[in-house]
């Protein structure tokens, strides 16, 4: 750890507050007041206070509340798990880590991620509105399979369980900046029925956003993101459908809809700005050329759940997702060239991923067994994904169509012992993975390069095993350790190809990456107080570090890596109903960059987040007005490279919000994004070394901007 003294510091503040996040629940009351809850992305009935990881759990009037800030659900999720790094208040998340690893991305158990191609877009598939809780699960996993070498982020939808009437859930809301600047202006609104009827339940949600252009705390317009894509002037929407039904006592069948899509309204240009005189990049009116930056996400599932079948529990999802993200263009300097250019002419091009995933879940769960306390989960996964990235205005591939084909057979025991108080868990799961790809050629600049294709395939077996000891009444020590798997970014090892006579089959560099991840813990609940703190190291012996090449192109390197990690989290609930809470994360991560065999080189902001702290607290000082102030305290980084160029300042924002409940015409928030008005450029273009010397990536944060809201239960 970097600072020993600011870490015992932080955990003498835990002592005397308490985090709404503790490693064994989350959201905005303490474990000790909710009902058991079941976590569904450990896929096995084990309640969130038994499990051996680190797990934190958004309920949803912790989104509520974060709302009122952002609607971003990265902003959300930082504020509740400092080890998720900061956002980069853009529709990119490339060099948003979790524990300094890619989380994997989920819909009710549905992957969201596209590690193929990776184009960081997945965290913009879903309205908050139909979000009834997140949960959170810390660390490398392979229990829902490819993807999860930083943790697992699932979000689940609404139930409508004992909504015996129809209820009818309305909100709108306008967002400001400081100034109230005329284009700075953002909408938006939504709507859910819900109703259960007896043997079949059903929610509908429809939600729609506008956003205008954002403001930095000296009243200047924020930089558009015109290549990787922007949430400023742009337009979303979501249509969410599910229905369930009781075929009898014991078997359900629930199908779900989601029909997400946010778009670019491209009424702006980029100016780019200058890191040495400090001006951030800003806008100006203009037109956009070529398409708009998009994100449109499709999802299907069908979910089949029968109890008592032979004893145990059998699950099964079915689902299909579709996925288009398109980009900005640009010629970068004749970087989308054809060959056919004259002298001097370059060719303007923008690309789009696209990612097609069927997948198949099985889950039979027995705890009725001749062993005592014994409970036995296995199942089988499929998964296909069809992956390509296409250059939009020429019709050409930069990425070749990749097929990837995985089974997974897995098992997993979770023994109780000592009157139920220490559990004991194990498991291992197989993957067996195909990855396939025809014959094709490099683009131009790549030198246009034949490259054979292949089918290499991999067969990797990962192992889990923890142990959670509830020591006394209200203090549980824990100790794990998990395997995940993911693929590289297949997408820019391929496209990158520059050498004649490369075969697919011959590529080291897209062999899996395995993580192991380390982990030990201990949780605290007395009453109205809980808090929690844990310590991880992660490794991986053949890891994925991203850089930008001279063009600003992001490539992949493959090398050693290992991180390390310490977060602590605590709140406290006063009588007179004052919360108040902190959480705080530590990391350090190093690679191989040389070769040499010594993991010794820092991994930098595009790999891994700074170290940060969170303050809040929240009370209800008369009756049905509730007030809440939140701070959020990054904590300044260097890296050991050659260049100060990517030390990171760090910055400290405070966020208000304030909400009345009336008695017949619903409830009204007002929210204040930093409430201060800092000014500040944010930590991916401060620290970042594909930002570090581009004006086009040098960003400012949003400054001071007002929510008001206002949402009624029918």
């Amino acid at each position: 750890m970097r600072s020993i003294l600011l870490c015992t510091s932080v955990l003498t503040l835990a002592a005397g507050l308490a985090s709404a996040q503790s490693s064994q629940a989350g959201g905005s009351e303490p474990e000790a007041r909710q009902d058991v809850i079941i976590v569904q992305a450990a896929r096995r009935d084990v309640p969130v206070e038994a499990l051996p990881n680190t797990v934190r759990l958004i309920d949803e009037t912790a989104i509520a509340e974060q709302l009122l800030i952002s609607t971003n659900l990265a902003d959300i999720i930082g504020t509740r798990v400092p080890s998720f790094s900061p956002s980069r208040q853009k529709l990119s998340g490339a060099g948003e880590s979790f524990r300094g690893r890619e989380p994997l991305y989920l819909i009710d158990g549905v992957p969201q991620s596209n590690p193929l191609r990776n184009g960081s877009r997945d965290g913009f598939t879903i309205d908050p509105s139909v979000i009834e809780r997140i949960e959170v699960i810390y660390g490398a996993n392979a229990i829902q399979g490819v993807g999860a070498t930083g943790g697992v982020i699932n979000y689940v939808t609404l139930d409508p369980a004992d909504k015996e009437v129809w209820e009818l859930r309305i909100e709108a809301g306008i967002t400001a900046t400081g100034d109230f600047d005329g284009d700075g202006y953002g909408y938006r609104g939504a709507a859910t029925a819900l109703r259960d009827f007896g043997d079949v339940d059903f929610v509908a949600g429809l939600a729609g956003e506008t956003r205008g252009i954002f403001y930095d705390a000296d009243g200047r317009r924020i930089g558009v993101d015109g290549t990787q894509g922007d949430i400023q002037d742009s337009a979303s929407t979501n249509l969410f459908l599910k229905g369930g039904w009781d075929i009898d006592d014991q078997t359900r069948l629930q199908l779900t809809v989601n029909l997400f899509e946010l778009e670019g309204d491209g009424d702006y240009v980029q100016v780019a700005g200058n890191r040495e005189t400090g001006l951030p990049a800003t806008s100006v009116r203009g037109e956009t050329e070529g398409d708009s930056p998009t994100n449109t996400v499709n999802t299907f599932s069908a979910d089949f759940t029968r109890t008592n079948l032979f004893g145990g529990t059998f699950t099964a999802q079915a689902f299909y997702r579709e996925f288009e993200a398109v980009f900005g263009g640009g010629t970068f300097g004749g970087f989308f060239n054809t060959g056919d250019e004259a002298p001097g002419e370059e060719t303007f091009d923008q690309s789009a991923n696209n990612s097609d995933k069927t997948g198949l879940k099985l889950t039979y769960s027995h705890s009725e067994l001749p062993v005592e306390g014994l409970t036995v989960t296995g199942g089988l996964d499929y998964l296909s994904d069809e992956t390509f990235q296409e250059l939009v205005q020429t019709g050409r591939l930069w990425v070749p169509e990749v097929e990837f084909n995985s089974i997974a057979p897995f098992i997993q025991f979770d023994q109780l012992f000592l009157d139920d108080r220490l559990l004991v868990s194990a498991g291992v799961r197989q993957e067996n993975a195909t990855l396939e790809v025809d014959d094709f050629s490099t683009i131009f600049s790549s030198g246009g390069v034949a490259v054979a294709g292949g089918e290499p395939d991999f067969s990797e077996t990962l192992f889990n095993i923890g142990a959670s000891l509830e020591v006394v009444d209200g203090v549980t020590a824990y100790a794990a350790f998990s395997e995940g798997f993911t693929m590289p970014d297949v997408g820019r090892v391929l496209r990158a190809i520059s050498d004649p006579g490369e075969d697919v089959d011959d590529l080291l560099s897209i062999d899996p990456i395995i993580a192991d991840n380390t982990e030990i813990g201990v949780s605290l609940s007395q009453g109205d107080f809980t808090a929690n703190a844990s310590y991880f190291w992660s490794e991986s012996d053949f890891g994925q570090r991203l850089f930008a090449n001279e063009a600003g192109i992001f490539e992949v390197r493959r090398e050693p890596t290992e991180i390390e990690g310490l977060e602590v989290a605590a709140e406290y609930l006063f009588d007179s109903g004052l919360l108040i809470g902190a959480n705080y994360a530590s990391l350090e991560g190093q690679s191989d960059q040389d070769g040499d065999g010594a993991v010794d080189e820092d991994l930098s902001a595009e790999n891994i987040s700074p170290d940060r702290l969170n303050l809040f607290v929240a009370a209800e000082p008369i009756e049905n007005v509730f007030l809440r102030a939140q701070l959020s305290n990054l904590f300044d980084r260097s890296f050991n490279d050659e260049s100060t160029a990517t030390d990171f300042e760090g910055y400290t924002l405070v966020d208000l919000s304030a909400g009345y409940q009336t008695d017949g015409f619903g409830r009204f928030d007002l929210g204040l994004q930093n409430a201060f008005n800092e000014d500040y450029i944010t930590y991916y273009s401060q620290a970042a070394p594909s930002a570090a010397t581009r004006g086009n990536r040098f960003f400012a944060g949003r400054g001071r901007t007002l929510t008001l809201r206002w949402s009624a239960t029918y």
